[in-house]
């Protein structure tokens, strides 16, 4: 038998996409509020810097160590009793029992007493770091801001087509409300990580939920504007953000926990005074 022969359906031209534009070699492309590319910017020096990852958990350690405030419990603690000694003989543990009773108190590892070797508030739990090894870091850490891959790998999520650091019109700074930001960070494409960090807020194990702290939030986009203004007001309560201006970049901002490759938004004004950085 002669075999059918199948026939040919023809696929319905697809439409034809706008291809998304290229940025050029060394150049960062320019959004505006609408997430349109609304331009090119050089990429300054500063991002050019050698990328050293040991440098920077380095610095970071030490950034963060220096932060730490000193803590001790009072002088008194565990010691506010009217105790006596029974001495040997008895069969029982020669510690310190409240007068009158045979309950201990106030000798280390009882119910209600002193601890044996507390924290001690004229401990320094700084760590010392050269200034040219705190600069070099700060360098490495932008660096790393202008690697996709760096980036992907640090678990941002973010559109495909951006260029990285993502470079915003000064029209950014301006905006009102966070209402207004959340539509402008969603139409440029980087809202995902926001919600990302949203969705891994969870509750810190430990005291520190009974401190003032009780959950922990992953780190999102790091915003960068020029100067102190609306823009930072609507932006900095969104999940994970940080606002930082040039002045005040470090490495722990830029590579939060050692981790290099941080989300950065920064608008044009900003983007200059970055690159009158140098070493």
């Amino acid at each position: 038998m002669a075999e059918k022969k199948s026939k040919k359906i023809k696929a319905e031209p697809e439409e034809a996409e706008s291809a998304a534009p290229k940025a050029t070699p060394g150049k960062l492309m320019v959004y505006d509020l609408e997430g349109k590319v609304a331009g090119e910017a050089d990429l300054p020096q500063a991002f050019k810097s050698e990328y050293r990852p040991d440098v920077i958990r380095r610095a970071v350690t030490a950034i963060e160590a220096n932060k730490r405030q000193p803590y001790a419990p009072s002088p008194t603690a565990g010691m506010r009793h009217s105790v006596q000694t029974w001495g040997k003989g008895r069969g029982v543990s020669r510690v310190q029992r409240l007068m009158d009773s045979s309950t201990a108190a106030q000798s280390p590892n009882n119910v209600g007493g002193r601890r044996a070797h507390p924290p001690k508030v004229e401990k320094d739990l700084g760590k010392k770091i050269n200034r040219k090894e705190l600069s070099l870091a700060r360098f490495a850490a932008l660096t790393a801001t202008s690697r996709p891959e760096l980036v992907r790998a640090r678990g941002h999520k973010f559109d495909e087509k951006l260029t990285v650091p993502v470079i915003v019109k000064d029209e950014f700074e301006a905006i009102k409300s966070t209402q207004d930001m959340v539509k402008a960070l969603d139409s440029i494409g980087v809202y995902d990580d926001i919600l990302r960090a949203e969705n891994g807020k969870n509750i810190r194990a430990g005291r520190g939920k009974m401190r003032g702290r009780r959950h922990r939030i992953p780190k999102s986009i790091l915003v960068v504007l020029s100067e102190d203004c609306k823009g930072w007001r609507s932006v900095r309560n969104l999940p994970g953000v940080d606002v930082a201006t040039p002045v005040s970049l470090n490495a722990s901002m830029l590579a939060p926990g050692g981790d290099p490759g941080r989300l950065m938004v920064v608008s044009e004004k900003a983007l200059q005074a970055l690159g009158a950085w140098h070493r």
